[in-house]
């Protein structure tokens, strides 16, 4: 997994191709501490399958930016990966773009890092 800031307030994490026991996003929720100004954006474009843990990792993620006003962004999501969001019935608690660029902006921060 690899981590790295794109702007003040706005996360990166890179999957990678097969997810080990999901500790990677379990890293960045504790990192990502109530009363903090991050998005987070996470990355599959390595990540050929989906393990129950990292599942899991993503709805904590996304609950805990949730109640502190944040926001979690899904990218570069393979169909395969899709089906199974689609297929656990979480396709709805996630924001799911086509890659980094439309998930930054989604965001809408005027610290954008791209022109």
């Amino acid at each position: 997994m690899a981590t790295q800031r794109l702007s003040e307030h706005i996360v990166l994490v890179t999957l990678p191709a097969e997810p080990g026991t999901g500790n990677d996003l379990e890293i960045v929720a504790h990192a990502t501490h109530p009363g903090s100004e991050d998005d987070v954006i996470v990355d599959f474009s390595l990540a050929e399958v989906l393990p129950s843990a990292t599942i899991c990792n993503l709805i904590v993620l996304e609950r805990m930016l949730s109640a502190a006003g944040r926001q979690l962004v899904l990218c570069s999501v393979s169909p395969k990966v899709k089906l199974a969001f689609r297929q656990v019935g979480l396709h709805k608690l996630f924001q799911f773009t086509e890659d980094e660029f439309a998930a930054v902006k989604s965001l809408n921060r005027s610290e954008c890092p791209y022109p």
